[in-house]
């Protein structure tokens, strides 16, 4: 999951010049008293599980643990990365696929897609009423993907339980950035299927958000450093190209923006209600964008227009220039009864804390009612039914701090992109297979503007190789219980190779 002035996941520090240490995933084994010394997290915890499934009970191990990153030159230790894995028992460990899972931000723990829709337990919660106050009732739950793939969910340091162990700034510095973080997630992969012995296995990738931007980054070191090649990517919600999602420079990120806009003012459930909308967005609106600011009939054109699929006073739409951000579609679509949309789901929406100021900020009624239950589940998941001793320790499940200091890379988050390593990885390797999923009032990451950016891709001899599937529900779609099963049934025909 992401959030564009917050969120997840951090990265594993190695040395200037190697991403991380190559040894063996033994060492925390070899060296108990380092281990004690640095404070390390707990050793592994191995528990057994029975769940029902479509009538069939289904047996199950999951383990509570965490994989120690070295320095590659001194073998320093440098971060504890935890994970929480559950493997189906019985199966046949070399034809068993693994999905690892990572959530984005950078900041959020594992927890929003674990308890959210993949693990065989989720957080029961209304996705239309939201509340941080609601008791964080844990549930089996029957759209797990472990009825077709074991699970990894992987929370690199600053999040979840993942802690570092090195104080050293530089170490931090490496960990929170672009390339930092793929690498050390690589040998995070690396050295869990190592020490589980499945090399053999189909091998996915699951991401949300800029967890999805990790997995792609990932692919080269998996592939380069750590010997692993991947059969397919599984991406929610993806932030795939900065200048898509931040507005301004790029004209075209308004049009990406429409349809969204207009399916939440529709009440819209499915892409097939926006046919219109679509057609309008990549048409006339583009080319009266490009007609630019001082062109007065291209003005009244395109305010008209837009205010008719948004539902936005017409006055308001061409103070804006017909330009409509996130946030302001957000504050404006209900201000007369001083309510504020989430741009996470533009269907739910909360109370306005400065309704009559002229301009607001507001803790999204999605992302910031969810996160606490999250986090206060994943605790007592931990505890109660991992038997993980982690103590006292705090759950990360948002790290805002992580955002705020994560490098981008010399040309900044603005010009942050993965589509460019995405074409490579699928001209690279026939195999390779994508499926995107998008909830259709995100106005985080808009599904149309992943559809126009993917359009750009080449066919790669078969154009079904990458396919979109937009769905109810916003930047988190699995919080709907019909687009939780429907995820679950399309990466199921992924990973079963039915794509």
């Amino acid at each position: 999951m992401m959030k564009f002035a917050s969120i997840v996941l951090a990265t594993a520090l190695l040395g200037a010049s190697h991403p991380a240490s190559a040894d063996s995933p033994e060492a925390n084994q070899k060296h108990p008293e380092e281990q004690s010394a640095v404070r390390g997290l707990p050793a592994e915890s191995v528990t057994s599980h029975t769940i029902s499934l479509q009538g069939e009970q289904v047996t199950f191990t999951a383990r509570a643990g965490a994989i120690r990153l070295r320095d590659a030159k001194s073998d320093a230790p440098q971060a504890d990365v935890a994970y929480v894995s559950y493997e189906r028992s019985g199966a046949d460990a070399t034809a068993r696929p693994i999905v690892f899972v990572f959530n984005g931000g950078p900041g959020a723990a594992s927890a929003w897609l674990g308890l959210g829709a993949l693990s065989p337990w989720r957080l029961r919660f209304p996705a239309d009423s939201p509340s941080p106050s609601r008791a964080p009732a844990l549930a089996d739950n029957a759209e797990t993907w472990l009825a077709f793939a074991d699970l990894v969910l992987v929370d690199p340091p600053g999040t979840g339980y993942s802690k570092f162990l090195s104080e050293s700034d530089d170490a931090e510095k490496r960990f929170f950035s672009v390339d930092g973080d793929a690498e050390a997630l690589a040998v995070v992969m690396r050295k869990w299927i190592t020490e589980r012995g499945r090399f053999l296995s189909p091998k996915f990738l699951v991401g949300e958000s800029y967890g999805a931007f990790r997995a792609i980054k990932m692919l080269e070191p998996l592939r380069e450093r750590e010997n692993i090649g991947v059969d397919g990517l599984f991406l929610v919600s993806p932030a795939l190209d900065f200048a898509w999602l931040q507005g301004g420079r790029n004209l075209l990120s308004y049009a990406g923006l429409l349809p969204s806009m207009t399916a939440i003012a529709r009440g819209a459930n499915a892409r097939t209600e926006l046919a219109d909308v679509e057609t309008y967005a990549t048409g006339d609106y583009v080319v009266d964008l490009l007609k630019g600011a001082k062109d007065g009939q291209a003005l009244t054109r395109m305010s008209q227009s837009v205010a008719r699929f948004t539902s936005l006073d017409a006055h308001f739409v061409s103070r804006l220039g017909a330009r409509i951000d996130a946030k302001s579609f957000s504050r404006e679509r209900d201000r007369s009864r001083q309510r504020v949309g989430s741009v996470y789901d533009g269907d739910i929406e909360g109370y306005d804390p400065r309704p009559f100021a002229p301009v607001s900020d507001w803790a999204d009624p999605v992302l910031e009612t969810w996160r606490t239950p999250l986090g206060s589940a994943m605790t007592r998941l931990t505890q109660d039914k991992l038997a993980w001793p982690i103590g006292s320790a705090r759950y990360f499940i948002l790290n805002e701090r992580i955002a705020r200091h994560w490098d981008y890379g010399h040309g900044g988050r603005e010009n942050a992109e993965v589509l460019s390593d995405l074409r490579d990885a699928l001209a690279l390797d026939p195999r390779l297979r994508v499926v995107v999923v998008h909830g259709v009032a995100d106005l985080v990451t808009p599904y149309f503007a992943t559809k126009l950016m993917l359009d750009q891709l080449p066919a790669y001899g078969d154009a079904d190789r990458v396919r979109l599937i937009v769905m109810k529900g916003g930047h988190m779609p699995y919080l709907h219980d019909e687009s939780r099963a429907g995820i679950r049934d399309a990466a199921r025909k992924l990973v079963e190779g039915q794509h």
